[in-house]
């Protein structure tokens, strides 16, 4: 049962628990950022920010988790297949999930649903969104805007919020005026290094990071560890 009857006394980052990538992110992602996490399919967008969603936990700070694609159980149960159980947490209220589904009667609302229900958790100081790619796609550009400026707005109170979608959700203008309003955004792609299909974690910034942020880092997932970095560059041609 983990030690949660503590506020964290000091709230500096957001890190994933892996040295490596943390080291890469500058230290981790300071509190109070607005985070766009975004790549390909299976490029490790919801194994990453599983991973900071068990370090934030670890860590003694209460997290919120709105998702499209599981159910509460079967994120419970795909964090512990991970090595990422966070099941301790979500008994203690420290941990709470929410499903919002993607269909077409609350699409419209969704980012309506998801500020009202981050403001309603004052105490909770990490938020993961994985992933609004079908509300980007069924909402207008100034929609978009006005929920990532919204986001802004709570994270100037003290939250972290992480954004995840799929890359084809954006069209490239819209891409950057987001990046514009986030503090920091982490690409991911696959790419093919010798015979074998790697996961690229690319950190094109992150603001106010308490170190200077690597640029380039690949790993992959594994059963029962999660995040494991890999010890290759980048293919080249």
């Amino acid at each position: 049962m983990p030690q949660v009857e503590n506020e964290p006394k000091k709230e500096l980052t957001v890190c994933t628990g892996q040295s490596e990538i943390d080291k890469r992110l500058g230290g981790g992602i300071p509190m109070g950022s607005l985070v766009l996490l975004e790549g390909q399919s299976d490029s490790g967008k919801s194994v990453l920010v599983q991973q900071m969603t068990w370090s934030s936990l670890q860590s003694k700070l209460r997290t919120l988790f709105y998702t499209t694609e599981n159910t509460v159980r079967s994120l419970d149960k795909q964090m512990e297949s991970l090595g990422l159980s966070i099941t301790d947490y979500i008994l203690l209220g420290w941990a709470k999930i929410f499903q919002i589904k993607s269909s077409i009667g609350i699409r419209n609302n969704a980012f309506n649903t998801i500020i009202k229900g981050i403001e309603a958790h004052p105490e909770y100081k990490v938020v993961v969104v994985d992933a609004v790619t079908p509300f980007v796609a069924h909402s207008s550009t100034e929609e978009v805007i006005r929920y990532f400026e919204a986001c802004k707005s709570l994270c100037d109170s003290g939250k972290t919020i992480l954004n995840v979608a799929h890359t084809y959700a954006f069209d490239e203008q819209l891409l950057i005026r987001i990046g514009s309003v986030c503090d920091a955004h982490l690409r991911l792609r696959i790419e093919e290094v010798g015979e074998k299909l790697v996961k690229v974690l690319e950190v094109a910034k992150i603001r106010g990071a308490d170190k200077n942020t690597g640029n380039i880092i690949s790993f992959d997932v594994e059963p029962g560890m999660g995040l494991k970095v890999l010890p290759m560059g980048r293919a080249k041609a």
